[in-house]
């Protein structure tokens, strides 16, 4: 058995019955009909005992979500594009239009049995594991842990909120040139700030602003939901506000960025890379009919 994520239940949490927190808390964790096959299985613990869906929590709490590691995932003969890879961790630019775990057989979690080698490590896991979550519209930075003591200490750098990370958006509408939006997310408190690049001209929008955004919390949807707050969501959002949603484009968010300790040197690294092209051709194609349009 080895553990994937802890959480220890806050004051916020408490008196929530587990069916309701987990989803929000744990990142493996994508809907909650995996939650509910993941109690099934006995692959919840609260204080070291199998969870029910109706247990309600208490603080100090210690749920843990497990995996018994009888068998590993059926490979997935899909190239991953490898950023970094040494015994303990790799880094792969995800791809947009793919869960990274699931009960579905085309996710990153299956291509990963294919694409990284195992470690030579003595805790080495039997096969790589994703530490936390993209969405599945969303492209750019995972981090897959290697071994027992990576996946562990990676996981509590995310709880300790010291890993950093950085998005590239196309927004909808012009913003100010930075700026920060504090508000809860399902209950729990959630800070993203955000950084302006560029703006460009919109026939649908009248403008389109380029951001980097930065999560300082690890909410579900945090992002896209605090961008549609305050009246400008992603590009290509179906699922929150109303911004354009482009036929065949997807959305225009990825993650270019992530800084971390390495967990078995200590040392702080930082991965980056660019974002998709589609999001310079889509700014430029945007600027071209707003000038035909506009005669200029």
């Amino acid at each position: 058995m080895i553990v994937i994520e802890t959480y220890i239940v806050t004051e916020e949490m408490s008196n929530v019955r587990l069916i309701d927190c987990a989803f929000e808390v744990f990142e493996k964790i994508l809907t909650k009909s995996s939650l509910k096959k993941f109690i099934k299985k006995g692959l919840i613990l609260i204080d070291d005992k199998n969870a029910k869906s109706g247990d309600r929590l208490a603080v100090g709490m210690i749920v843990k979500l497990i995996d018994k590691e009888e068998s590993p995932p059926k490979p997935l003969d899909f190239k991953l594009d490898i950023i970094f890879q040494d015994e303990h961790i790799a880094v792969i630019n995800k791809p947009a239009g793919i869960e990274v775990s699931g009960n579905k057989y085309f996710t990153i979690q299956n291509a990963l049995v294919a694409n990284i080698k195992i470690s030579k490590e003595i805790d080495a896991l039997k096969w790589a594991r994703p530490v936390h979550r993209l969405d599945y519209p969303t492209s750019g930075l995972l981090i897959v842990a290697k071994t027992q003591s990576a996946l562990s200490n990676i996981g509590k750098q995310f709880e300790n909120r010291t890993i950093r990370k950085k998005y590239r958006a196309l927004l909808a509408g012009r913003l100010k040139k930075r700026g920060s939006i504090n508000t809860a997310i399902a209950n729990q408190n959630a800070l993203t700030k955000y950084e302006v690049i560029n703006y460009s001209r919109s026939l649908k929008t009248e403008w389109i602003t380029e951001a980097n955004l930065y999560p300082h919390s690890g909410r579900r949807h945090q992002l896209r939901i605090h961008m549609s707050n305050i009246g400008h969501p992603v590009v290509g959002d179906k699922n929150y506000g109303d911004g354009p949603i482009l036929k065949g484009k997807g959305l225009f968010l990825s993650a270019t960025d992530i800084e971390l300790s390495h967990p078995k040197t200590g040392e702080l690294i930082l991965f980056s890379i660019e974002p998709p092209k589609k999001f310079k051709s889509f700014l430029m194609a945007q600027q071209k009919n707003w000038d035909k349009n506009n005669g200029s």
